[in-house]
């Protein structure tokens, strides 16, 4: 009579566990699918950084990239716009940063094109309205930024965000 209550109790563990671990696995097949939408879109995924060539960019020239649907300016500053954002008062600045500390390569400046008070695009150096400090100019409320993209005339609060970039070569930017 002991062995087979024994017998029992053993069937009974064994019909407990494979219940479970049929129900375990039950629950993570319905759970995987609803999880797994939760991941990005593979679209999304490629909008989340982009690369870009700057090997024909000379000094002074910039061009206008999009990433994750916004503008970027890249600017291969001059040596005279590079000793114009060094030489600025840091303390004169509304939003006090150095030059220093918005670039990797004091060649190249790359920051977000959109104007910090309402979003607009300010034009760059290139087009006839550059502003008063050399920089950038947004013609919608007046903001002015210089060759650095800090905001030194108008309504906007902060410079011009620096997005986050890395050197992947002397030719080649990964932004994001």
């Amino acid at each position: 009579m002991a062995d087979s209550h024994a017998d029992d109790e053993n069937r009974r563990e064994f019909l407990y566990l494979a219940a479970g671990a049929v129900g375990a696995v039950g629950a993570a097949s319905f759970a995987w699918p609803l999880i797994d939408q939760m991941n990005p879109a593979a679209d999304v995924l490629a909008l989340s950084s982009t690369e870009v060539d700057i090997s024909r960019l000379e000094p002074g020239q910039a061009i206008t990239v999009k990433w994750r649907g916004q503008p970027v300016f890249i600017r291969r500053r001059t040596k005279k716009e590079i000793d114009e954002a060094a030489a600025v008062d840091i303390a004169s600045l509304r939003d006090p940063e150095t030059d220093k500390a918005r670039v990797q390569k004091t060649e190249w400046l790359i920051v977000n094109g959109s104007c910090t008070h309402l979003g607009c695009v300010p034009g760059n150096r290139v087009s006839d309205k550059k502003g008063d400090f050399g920089g950038w100019f947004c013609p919608c409320h007046g903001s002015h930024y210089d060759t650095s993209g800090r905001i030194r005339k108008g309504p906007a609060p902060t410079n011009l965000v620096v997005p986050p970039y890395a050197f992947l070569s002397d030719t080649l930017i990964k932004i994001g």
